[in-house]
């Protein structure tokens, strides 16, 4: 694939681990362990704007939710299970092709596709829901990527953003303490340079047609490995943003 926000770097890795996507005890687990926690907070924020009954198994049947760098389909596959119609795309194509075979193994409906945000947004499809979750801080040109996010947003829909913060205490915690001390990732998971603050993220949304409409920050503790929500954005965070209505 030819495209400029895509870092070779970022996808040989990926390529390299993709065998352990659905090893909750492998390099993936903080997805594992996050999961859901961000499951609950996008289901109660989509509840609200979308005016859904929370109390509903399936409360988010009929939402067309698009999952951009979807891995090995973690989360596109909550989303289906709570009754979205979900699109998961991916640039390593190993990733899609492991995702696709996990869906099917858990009898799952999620259409897997091995594009780009531009690629997808030249499909002309928009989406009531974009999850943008820990991407961004594996992206070569981000102007370029958030503009082809943004756009895959349809009027009255939302996006959801979730990264980390180039602080200082994200450089100490997240990526010297996570591998290099505690070992918690592989080294070369994250590249603190890379890393995104929330001004930068917010001014590319709103560049997009799309207002910060909710944030929360995102706490770890290295030894239990218990996320939580936290009032921080010091090192995780996340965001939901909002298209306006036509």
């Amino acid at each position: 694939m030819n495209d400029s926000t895509i870092d070779p770097r970022e996808v040989s890795y990926y390529e390299r681990q993709s065998d352990f996507w659905w090893d909750a005890k492998g390099p993936f687990w903080p997805l594992h362990g996050l999961n859901e926690l961000r499951v609950q907070w996008i289901r109660e924020q989509l509840c609200r704007h979308f005016e859904r009954d929370i109390s509903l198994d399936e409360p988010l049947t009929g939402l067309r939710v698009l999952d951009i760098g979807c891995g090995g389909g973690i989360l596109s596959e909550s989303m289906a299970r709570l009754g979205a119609r979900v699109t998961g795309i991916d640039v390593v194509e190993k990733n899609i092709r492991i995702a696709r075979l996990h869906a099917i193994r858990q009898g799952l409906d999620v259409d897997y596709r091995a594009v780009t945000a531009a690629q997808q947004e030249a499909s002309g499809e928009r989406y009531d829901v974009v999850l943008n979750m820990e991407v961004v801080e594996h992206v070569a040109d981000l102007p370029a990527f958030m503009s082809s996010a943004c756009a895959l947003a349809a009027p009255g829909g939302v996006m959801f953003v979730a990264t980390i913060n180039r602080t200082p205490k994200s450089w100490l915690f997240a990526k010297i303490g996570a591998e290099y001390i505690l070992r918690l990732l592989p080294r070369g998971t994250h590249r603190w340079r890379m890393f995104r603050r929330p001004v930068e993220v917010r001014a590319l949304l709103q560049r997009g047609g799309l207002d910060v409409a909710e944030t929360t920050g995102v706490g770890l503790n290295p030894l239990t490995r218990r996320f939580w929500l936290a009032r921080s954005l010091q090192v995780n965070y996340m965001l939901m943003a909002r298209r306006a209505a036509e």
